[in-house]
């Protein structure tokens, strides 16, 4: 079985995304943490070692109550929408079908996969051979896996 993170201890681990975090994130930047903060309880805490005004919109494993993440964090979400960009953030990307009014939905969830153009109706009614298939313009995964363990600048995504 492949190691999903290239550390050998969640110390490591740990340590590693704290150094990157605060080596790129100032004091006052807000920081969007979108989702799967951490498996266990005792860990909530350790994102107070991170720079930042942070806002968490909760992940399918941020399985604990709220009273435990707000002592860390500014605010908790669902989602967060940025009109002025036509962005939506959110932890599981938005279905396809509900995507028409947002340009770019910037989400996590996905960990090292993104996702790909809907091929049931592309070029008449057949399905594209998998070789064809290609990620969706429309989504941005900023799973730490997909960011080389260090967070994005939301602008640098809006501009690309």
């Amino acid at each position: 079985m492949a190691k999903l993170r290239p550390w050998d201890t969640i110390e490591e681990h740990d340590e590693a995304i704290i150094e990157n975090w605060n080596s790129l994130v100032a004091p006052q930047d807000r920081v969007y943490v979108l989702g799967d903060l951490c498996m266990n309880r005792r860990h909530v805490g350790t994102i107070s070692r991170c720079n930042g005004k942070k806002v968490l919109v909760k992940g399918n494993h941020d399985i604990f109550k709220l009273k435990d993440y707000l002592p860390h964090f500014e605010d908790i979400r669902a989602y967060i929408v940025k009109p002025k960009h036509d962005l939506i953030m959110s932890h599981i990307p938005i279905h396809p079908q509900s995507m028409g009014r947002w340009k770019l939905n910037v989400h996590g969830h996905l960990h090292e996969y993104q996702v790909q153009v809907d091929d049931r109706y592309q070029d008449g009614d057949y399905l594209l051979p998998e070789d064809l298939k290609c990620p969706d313009e429309r989504y941005r995964c900023v799973s730490l896996e997909q960011t080389d363990f260090k967070p994005v600048d939301l602008m640098e995504i809006i501009n690309e």
